[in-house]
C-alpha cells in the first residue's frame, strides 16, 4: 500500500520515506518479511547485501516502480523522486542530448540553462556527441545519459541502483563529489567500498528478509556488524547454556505437576523452539587451478588501431609467475580490447603475444553473452566441468554451486530466473571450473555483491597463477594489485607500481610538481626585462626532491628486474641439481647463478636507494643546495 503525508522522527527531522512491515516475494523466493526502513531529510544511505537478496526490488518499491506484497510505503506529501534503474531503457529514435533531457519540464529561458548543465555532465561522463541515436549507444553509455537526467531533475529523494558501474575513475571521483555535495537526500545500491565510505553516513543490510540499519559510512558499518554478529553468537551461546540446564530437569522427571513447574516446562518448549541466528550467505571458493609452465604470456611491441585511432602504441610487457597486474583507463581508451588481444579473440595491427604451451587463461569478461534463459543453472556449470580439483579434492559441479550459494532446487532453475548479480556470480563459477592459471578479470566489480567481492579477494590471495584485472574499483584494485598500467592518451600505457592509492599519489605529486614549475617559469618570464642587476639579486627558490627522468623509468620498472633475477636463479638452482654428474654443464650453470646472485644484490641496493628517495619525495622534502 503506497500512501504520501508529513510527519516527524524522533522530533527533529522530517520522514520523507517511511517503509514499514514490508512482505515482498519473487516466485517462489522470500525477499522481505515484516521488514522496516525510513529515510530522512539530506540523510545518504547506501543499501547493500548479497546479489538476489532484493536490493533493486527494495529501490524499485521506494520509486514506486513495484507494489509490496504487504506493509506500507509512506512518503512525504509532494516530496519527487528521481529513480536511476540497474538498466535503463531509451526510445530508439531520441538522441543523447533528448534522452537526458526527456521528462524534464521547464520553460524557454530554464530549458537553455538546463541543456547547458546537460551538456556538461554529459562531457564530464565522456559522451560529447549529443546527437547520436539511443539505438546507437552501448549500455554504459545510456547508463550515464540516465544518470545525467536523474542529477538535473529538482528532486528530494534521489534513488540510484549502481550508478558507479560504467564509470571510470576519473567519472566516479566526479560523481563522488556531486552526491557529497547535494542536500538532497539520497538512496543507492552500489559494490564500490570507497564510494560508500566517502558519500554514505548510513549503511542499510539487507539480509534474510530484514533491512539492519548501521548509523555509520561503509567503515563503520563493518565495526558494528561484527560487534552485532557476536552479541547474536553470546545470545545463542546463553540460550544453548540454559536449554541443557532445562533439559537435565526434564529428564528427571517433576514429581508434581505444579503451576511453578508446569511453566518451567513452558520455558523448556519456548527456547527449545526459538530461531537460532541464521549466518550471512557467503561465497565459498576453494583454490581451483592448474600447473603453470615456465613461458607464460609475453607482449612485445604490440599495436591496435580502429581506424586513425589508436588504442595501444607499442606495449611490451612478460607476465611473470604469480603477477598481479590491473590495468586502468578512461571508457573506451582500450582496456577491453587489450584483454581480447591477450585471450585471442582479437589479432593485433602489430607486435606478437607469446602464450606458454601450459597457459589455460579463464577471461571473466564485462559482458555476459553466453547464457541461455533457458537453460538449467547446473547444466551451465556441467558443460565446462562434471567435477574439479581443489585443494580439499574432487568436488562436483553440484557441490561447487552449493559454495556458490545455488542450493538445492536452485541449481535446477533456468538462467532466465536469476538475478543480474546471481547470473555474474554463475558466470564467475564457470570461468573457475576451467581451472585457469591465467585469471583475466574484466570490471569484475559491476553487479557481484560486495559479500562475493570480499570472498573473490581472499581467493585472488591463493590462487596459484597470474592475475590480470581491468577495473574503475579503487577498493578492490588497492586490494588485489601489485602493478598498474595506465592507459595515458594515444594508446601509450605507462607502468606504475603498487595499488590504485600508489598510483594516485604518484599523478598528484607530478601534478603538484608540474604545477610548482609552470609558477617558477612565470616568475622568471616576468624579471626578464628588469635588468641584468635584478637578475643577479634573484634568488633561485628552493626545488622540490624529485626523480631524474632516467631514475624514474628505473623505479617504474626495477621489482620487475628483481622478480626476474630471483625467478631465473630459482630455475638454475633447479637446473644445477639435475646436472649433478655433469661436470661441465655444472661449472657453467654456477657460474650463470653466481652472476645472477651478484647482479640481483646490486638490483636490491638500488631499490633501497630508489625506495628511500621515493619516500621523502612523498613527504615533500626539497633538494639540498650545492
Amino acid at each position: 500500500m503506497l500512501c504520501c503525508l508529513y510527519f516527524i522522527h524522533d522530533g527533529e527531522f522530517m520522514n520523507l520515506l517511511s517503509i514499514e512491515h514490508l512482505t515482498k516475494s519473487y516466485t517462489e523466493r522470500m525477499l522481505f518479511a515484516d521488514a522496516e526502513f525510513y529515510l530522512q531529510e539530506g540523510e545518504k544511505v547506501g543499501i547493500i547485501g548479497i546479489n538476489g537478496a532484493g536490493k533493486s526490488t527494495l529501490l524499485k518499491i521506494m520509486a514506486g516502480q513495484e507494489e509490496p506484497d504487504d506493509g506500507t510505503v509512506v512518503t512525504a506529501n509532494h516530496a519527487v523522486i528521481a529513480y536511476l534503474p540497474q538498466h535503463p531503457v531509451f526510445a530508439a529514435e531520441l538522441s543523447a542530448l533528448e534522452c537526458v533531457l526527456a521528462g524534464h519540464d521547464a520553460g524557454q529561458e530554464d530549458m537553455t540553462d538546463l541543456e547547458t548543465r546537460a551538456k556538461t555532465m554529459m562531457t564530464k561522463l565522456g559522451i560529447t556527441n549529443f546527437e547520436q541515436k539511443a539505438e546507437e549507444l552501448s549500455g554504459g553509455q545510456r547508463k550515464r545519459l540516465a544518470l545525467v537526467s536523474v542529477l538535473l531533475k529538482e528532486a528530494d529523494i534521489l534513488i540510484l541502483d549502481e550508478p558507479t558501474n560504467h564509470l571510470d575513475n576519473e567519472m566516479a571521483d566526479w560523481l563522488e563529489e556531486q552526491l557529497k555535495g547535494m542536500r538532497k537526500a539520497l538512496v543507492m545500491v552500489t559494490h564500490d567500498r570507497y564510494f560508500l565510505d566517502s558519500v554514505c553516513g548510513r549503511i542499510a543490510e539487507v539480509d534474510q528478509g530484514k533491512i539492519y540499519s548501521y548509523q555509520a559510512n561503509y567503515s563503520g558499518f563493518l565495526e558494528l556488524k561484527a560487534q552485532r554478529a557476536d552479541m547474536l553468537l553470546a545470545k545463542e551461546r546463553k540460550r544453548q547454556s540454559i536449554l541443557r540446564t532445562e533439559l537435565a530437569w526434564v529428564q528427571r522427571g517433576a514429581r508434581a505437576r505444579s503451576t511453578k513447574q508446569k511453566a518451567r516446562l513452558e520455558r523448556y518448549e519456548e527456547l527449545k523452539n526459538r530461531q537460532a541466528p541464521v549466518a550471512d550467505g557467503r561465497v565459498e571458493l576453494g583454490s581451483v587451478s592448474s600447473r603453470l609452465g615456465r613461458t607464460t604470456v609475453e607482449v612485445s611491441h604490440l599495436e591496435k588501431a580502429y581506424g586513425d585511432r589508436k588504442l595501444i602504441s607499442d606495449f611490451s610487457y612478460i607476465f611473470l609467475k604469480n603477477d598481479r597486474v590491473g590495468f586502468i583507463g578512461q571508457n573506451g581508451c582500450g582496456k577491453t580490447t587489450l584483454m581480447k588481444l591477450l585471450t585471442g579473440q582479437l589479432a593485433p595491427d602489430a607486435g606478437e603475444i607469446i602464450v606458454g604451451q601450459t597457459v589455460k587463461i579463464g577471461y571473466y569478461a564485462q559482458e555476459v553473452t553466453q547464457m541461455d534463459p533457458k537453460q538449467r543453472v547446473i547444466d551451465y556449470i556441467r558443460d565446462v566441468a562434471e567435477y574439479v580439483q581443489t585443494a580439499e579434492g574432487s568436488v562436483s559441479a553440484s557441490q561447487m554451486l552449493e559454495r556458490f550459494l545455488f542450493e538445492g532446487s536452485a541449481q535446477y532453475s533456468q538462467i532466465g530466473r536469476l538475478s543480474g548479480g546471481e547470473k555474474r556470480r554463475l558466470n564467475l563459477l564457470r570461468v573457475l571450473m576451467g581451472a585457469p592459471n591465467v585469471f583475466i578479470l574484466d570490471e569484475p566489480t559491476n553487479d557481484l555483491d560486495i559479500i562475493t567481492l570480499t570472498v573473490l579477494e581472499d581467493y585472488l590471495d591463493h590462487f596459484e597463477g597470474i592475475v590480470i584485472i581491468v577495473s574503475h574499483d579503487r577498493y578492490f584494485l588497492d586490494r588485489c594489485v601489485q602493478r598498474i598500467f595506465a592507459f595515458e592518451g594515444d594508446g601509450r600505457l605507462r607502468q606504475y607500481e603498487g595499488g590504485y592509492s600508489d598510483y594516485a599519489l604518484r599523478k598528484s605529486m607530478e601534478a603538484e610538481e608540474k604545477e610548482q614549475q609552470s609558477g617558477v617559469n612565470v616568475r622568471v618570464a616576468a624579471d626578464d626585462g628588469k635588468g641584468a642587476e635584478k637578475k643577479a639579486d634573484w634568488k633561485k627558490p628552493p626545488r622540490r626532491l624529485k626523480f631524474t627522468y632516467m631514475e624514474q623509468k628505473e623505479y617504474e620498472t626495477i621489482e620487475g628486474d628483481i622478480a626476474a633475477l630471483e625467478e631465473k636463479i630459482s630455475g638454475l638452482e633447479a637446473e644445477i641439481l639435475e646436472a649433478a654428474t655433469d661436470f661441465v654443464k655444472l661449472n657453467r650453470l654456477t657460474e650463470e647463478k653466481e652472476e645472477a646472485s651478484a647482479l640481483l644484490e646490486e638490483k636490491m641496493d638500488r631499490w633501497m636507494f630508489l625506495e628511500d628517495k621515493a619516500a621523502r619525495i612523498a613527504a615533500g622534502e626539497y633538494e639540498q643546495e650545492t
